[in-house]
């Protein structure tokens, strides 16, 4: 398994590529964000720990041009900002996961562990479609007419399952189960903040479709009826 980790504190850098080779992983470091493009380009990791603050470029960029590019890599923002405006700036821009420094190495490990373990949202270039959507889970795009939204890998994940059980009512067992990989560890919130940064996605697009909420049971994909 490979990592890359774009830090810039040399000493974090060097302590985070000890650790991970000591755990058996292959790990390349870098410490401009100029830089991280190359190695992304020529490295085919399996996943990334990416600082926000940076030179050359910042993480959100590094991110934002990812997704866009149609690079699914699975992506950890490592930062010291911890506001909630700065976590869901990081999610928003297509990071699977968030961990404010100072953060305890062990969690660090489990966390990139349940990255790698769980399922890419990969049907082989199969586009699905819903009402006035299309999603393209190997792109993680999300279209509507002209509107087009480059989603996070677990954004497209969850959503994934949506369109193949359109209609049908999907409890947080199993938005858990697509999305995490069944990992025992993450809490039931983070379906529940993942459905919040769908339906903004959503409205962003323009469409009328729309996850609604079904009390005690989970989450449903359906239309917005016209009043």
């Amino acid at each position: 398994m490979r990592l890359l980790v774009v830090e810039d504190d040399k000493d974090l850098s060097c302590a985070l590529k000890s650790r991970f080779t000591q755990e058996g992983f292959e790990c390349d470091t870098c410490e401009d964000g100029l830089d991280a493009g190359y190695y992304l380009k020529n490295g085919g990791y399996n996943a990334m720990i990416l600082d926000r603050m940076l030179p050359g470029r910042d993480g959100l960029t590094i991110l934002r041009e990812m997704r866009q590019g149609g690079d699914a890599t699975p992506v950890l923002m490592l930062t010291a900002l911890e506001t909630v405006k700065d976590r869901t700036d990081g999610l928003d821009a297509g990071a699977d996961d968030y961990l404010v420094k100072p953060f305890a190495m062990p969690e660090l490990l489990s966390r990139i562990r349940a990255l790698i373990r769980r399922p890419p949202a990969i049907r082989g270039g199969e586009t699905l479609c819903f009402e006035d959507l299309s999603l393209n889970p190997s792109q993680c795009k999300l279209v509507c007419g002209k509107n087009a939204q480059t989603l996070s890998r677990k954004e497209s994940a969850v959503l994934e399952l949506f369109f193949e059980h359109p209609d049908r009512v999907l409890s947080r067992a199993e938005l858990l189960s697509r999305g995490w990989g069944g990992d025992e560890a993450v809490e039931d919130g983070n379906v529940d903040n993942y459905i919040y940064f769908l339906r903004r996605r959503l409205k962003a697009a323009g469409t009328r479709a729309a996850i609604k909420t079904v009390h005690g049971v989970g989450y449903q994909l359906t239309m917005e009826c016209d009043e």
